[in-house]
């Protein structure tokens, strides 16, 4: 059974930081590109970053580089999202993406909310 479990979000302050982590099973983790998303209520969900199956390649949407890091331990099965000086509009349910090569495949986590407020 395929699993992505979300953990790490909360209430944090504007300039803040918070940790996200990603502990996926059911499936080969080391073969998979991961993602991060986001939606906002009312907006459209929002790839936030990428990494490769092995960690050698990451983009970030422009709203976060500089101030978010996405890295991975294949070893543990658990994606990371390092999120610092957050900004309100970094209010969001923060989502785990899997997609498999090809794209054959894509499994979601169930979300963990991240709220940036004073």
């Amino acid at each position: 059974q395929v699993q992505l479990v979300e953990s790490g979000g909360g209430l944090v302050q504007p300039g803040g930081s918070l940790r996200l982590s990603c502990a996926a099973s059911g499936f080969t983790f080391s073969s998979y590109a991961m993602n991060w998303y986001r939606q906002a209520p009312g907006k459209e969900r929002e790839l936030v970053a990428h990494i490769s199956s092995a960690g050698g390649s990451t983009n970030y949407v422009d709203s976060v580089k500089g101030r978010f890091s996405i890295s991975r331990d294949n070893a543990k099965n658990t994606m990371y999202l390092q999120m610092n000086s957050l900004k309100p509009e970094d209010t969001a349910v923060y989502y785990c993406n899997a997609v498999s090569p090809l794209g054959l495949r894509t499994y979601w986590g169930q979300g963990t909310q991240v709220t940036v407020s004073s």
